[in-house]
């Protein structure tokens, strides 16, 4: 695909933890682009760097060198503010622990952030998409931990954002609920036309995926694009 329509281009992007002897370099120049609307699978062993991979994007930390393009807006020169702006206006972000208010009913822990957005989903209509609206007076703890995660998904998805950060989603999932949210991973990017990067360890889910990214003692050592993504109601592991 051509580099003009890149939504998320990184170039030279380094991060390392410590100094001296106990430095510990955990992005060694990165550099890649995904394209807008792309389903990007990111898979490599335990402290390939990840998920600090995905903090940098989601700017929940600072690059110690290179670029971060998004949309156009280099994330590295942005002061703390407009950082707190971009993550608000462009970011939605599911971990693999759900992470929802315990006191707040599943209605409400969406609705919580909806306010943050300018131009959030209507919260009923996203409630009957993730098949949650009949839960949806319900607190997490009275629903299953697939419903905890398509909740979680609804929370970030409700700010109508243009990229979604998903850390190891469906590690805390059974197999056949970890299918369920991939197949919802799968549906809102059809509806919604939101760019995915998932980071994982199964590497079966790299199937589904646009663009598959694979690191190694941070670097890259496989980016490529997928012709044929294979459904995730297929998917088998």
């Amino acid at each position: 695909m051509s580099t003009k329509q890149a939504y998320v281009q990184v170039s030279g992007l380094r991060k390392h933890y410590g100094d001296g002897d106990a430095r510990l370099t955990v992005l060694d120049g990165i550099d890649t682009s995904i394209n807008r609307g792309e389903i990007c699978v990111m898979l490599g062993p335990s402290g390939s760097g990840k998920s600090t991979f995905l903090n940098l994007i989601g700017g929940l930390e600072d690059a110690d060198g290179g670029s971060i393009m998004v949309d156009g807006c280099d994330l590295t020169v942005l002061k703390p503010t407009d950082l707190g702006e971009y993550r608000r206006r462009e970011l939605g972000f599911v971990f693999q622990f759900y992470n929802l208010v315990p006191d707040l009913t599943i209605k409400e822990n969406i609705e919580v952030t909806a306010h943050l957005s300018k131009n959030p989903l209507n919260v009923d209509d996203l409630l009957r998409s993730l098949g949650l609206y009949e839960h949806r007076n319900k607190f997490p703890r009275q629903v299953s931990g697939g419903q905890q995660q398509r909740c979680a998904i609804g929370r970030a998805l409700v700010k109508n954002p243009g990229l979604l950060l998903c850390d190891e989603p469906t590690g805390a999932l059974d197999y056949k609920t970890s299918k369920e949210i991939l197949q919802l991973m799968e549906d809102v990017n059809r509806t919604y036309g939101c760019t995915i990067i998932i980071v994982t360890h199964n590497a079966a889910i790299a199937r589904m995926a646009n663009r598959v990214l694979r690191l190694r003692d941070g670097r890259i050592v496989e980016d490529g694009l997928n012709e044929s993504p294979v459904a995730a109601a297929e998917l088998d592991w």
